[in-house]
Parts: C-alpha cells; structure tokens; sequence
C-alpha cells in the first residue's frame, strides 16, 4: 500500500479508502509527512477512515452518524489498522465499534451507525447561518492541493489581534468531490476537526490563538457528526462553528455543514483538551506538536 506523496484531496480520498485486510479488519496509510514537521495524523483522518470501513462491512446501508475518542496520536508516514466490531446487524440499523491502531498501540475508537433510509415522516433543518458570500470571504491560503478555505470576517485564525466572539464560519471548496457516499462523508468530515480550537480561543484577548499555541497544549479529543442527508454537493460548504463552553482544560464546540444553497449536510460536535504547556515541550517547533 502506496502512501501519497505529497497533500491534497485526491491523496486524502486514498489515504480514506482504506482497503480489506481479513474479516471485519481494514488497513490504511496515514499520509506524508508535511512540510511543516507535524508528525502526527489529524485525529479527524482517523474518523474518516473509520466511516469508510463501517460502510465497507455494511454496503447496503448508509452512514449516519460517528462519534470518535482519540486516546493516542496516529504516526504520520505509516500504516493504520481498523478492527470492525460489529454491535448490531439488523435489516434497516446496524451499528459497529471501530478501533483504530498502529501495531500494539490503541489510538482510536469510533462508535458508527448505519441504516436503510427510509420516507419522510416529518421534515425540517436549520437554516444556513445569514453570512457573507465565498466572493465576500477572505481567502485563507490552500492547505492542500484541490482544496481553497475562504473565512467570514477573520483574514488570519492565527493572529493575536483576531478577537470576537467563539464563532467562526468557513467556506470549504474540494475538487474532486468524490461520487461515493461514503467517500464524500469522510471528506465532509475531516475538515469538522480544523478550527475547534480557533473559535475556542478566538474572544481570549491577550491570548490570540498563536500566543495560546506557544503557551498551552491542546488536542482533539472527541469528535461526533451526524449526517442527514445523502452528501454530495456542487461549489462550496460553509462550516458553521460555535464554541459554547471552554474551562477545566476542555472546550466544547459544535457546528453545521450547509451546502451553498442552504441545505443542511451534517452536525458536528468536538471536545479539545487544552493544558499548560510544560516547559520542556517549549523547545519543540510549534507546528510539530499540534
């Protein structure tokens, strides 16, 4: 199994197209090594993976929600193992405990639940938040090929000087957007891990997001999302985020996907560990350890 060489979304669609590897185990790569010396996997790339494994084991129904712990960092430039524990295997539900590992190490568990969509009984969605245009946004520099991030208000998440209120919205654009459902959940997700801590941070005067990474610790530890319809979409996503909590070294943030013309894709929470930086972890580059 071939780790893509370089970051972009055709390589992240590889890298969540985990593969067979025995009854009810997968096998995946978890990427290159970045530029910028990280040398652990996002935790959202795991959850991903998770959710193309759960509708590898149950391919006549469709994913509908997951909801990940991570307890250890995944290992950048490696390969990741996927254990699928069937709970519930029925005609129109299943649900399964996904674990995640690299050799002896438990990194990850991701609890999924798939079913056979049925007719509307009753309808409705939240309506997609009353903000600027992608045109109106500032472009915020492509994290990886095939991929352009636009904010709403905010030209630099990083910067001291940005405070307002624990909000962010973010306008997401991909190509390709893969035609498999499960494929385009797991990209839909993997950008719900990005900017927790940012919209954590962002009303913290005197503690900007770049003077609180140099002086706290943070991690993702839990990650939910919830689908409601089948995902695919055309143009640009807007990423709703809204930090409700933050205290006892923990955050809490939770949000919503809409495509451009309103409709309502998925709900995400996430829990973010924040701590004191000790002092030995200061000497480490900044970028290698979030």
């Amino acid at each position: 199994m071939l780790i893509p060489a370089q970051a972009s979304v055709d390589g992240l669609l590889e890298v969540f197209d985990v593969a067979p590897d025995g009854p009810d185990r997968f096998v995946g790569v978890t990427g290159p090594a970045g530029t910028d010396g990280r040398r652990v996997a996002k935790g959202a790339q795991a959850l991903g993976q998770a959710i193309v494994a759960t509708a590898k084991r149950f391919p006549d129904k469709t994913i509908r929600s997951a909801h990940a712990v991570f307890v250890r960092p995944v290992d950048i430039d490696s390969i990741v193992e996927l254990s699928v524990g069937v709970v519930h295997e029925g005609r129109s539900v299943a649900t399964a405990v996904v674990t995640v590992g690299q050799g002896s190490r438990l990194c990850a568990t991701v609890t999924v639940l798939a079913d056979v969509p049925t007719p509307d009984v009753v309808r409705h969605h939240a309506l997609r938040p009353d903000v600027g245009t992608p045109d109106d946004a500032c472009p915020a520099g492509p994290a990886m090929a095939g991929q352009e991030l636009r904010l709403v208000d905010v030209v630099d998440v990083n910067s001291p000087d940005e405070v307002g209120p624990p909000e962010l919205y973010a306008w997401l654009a991909c190509d390709p957007v893969p035609e498999r459902d499960d494929l385009a959940k797991a990209l839909l997700s993997y950008f719900t891990g990005q900017l927790g801590i940012s919209t954590t941070m962002r009303p913290h005067r005197g503690i900007g997001t770049a003077q609180a990474h140099a002086t706290v610790s943070t991690a993702l530890m839990s990650a939910s999302v919830c689908f409601h319809e089948s995902v695919q979409w055309d143009g640009w996503l807007l990423y709703s985020h809204e930090s409700t909590a933050a205290g006892h070294g923990m955050s809490y943030v939770r949000g919503q996907v809409h495509t451009e013309d309103g409709e309502l894709l998925a709900s995400f929470t996430q829990e973010g560990m924040i701590r004191p930086m000790r002092p030995v972890d200061t000497a480490i580059d900044m970028p290698a350890r979030l």
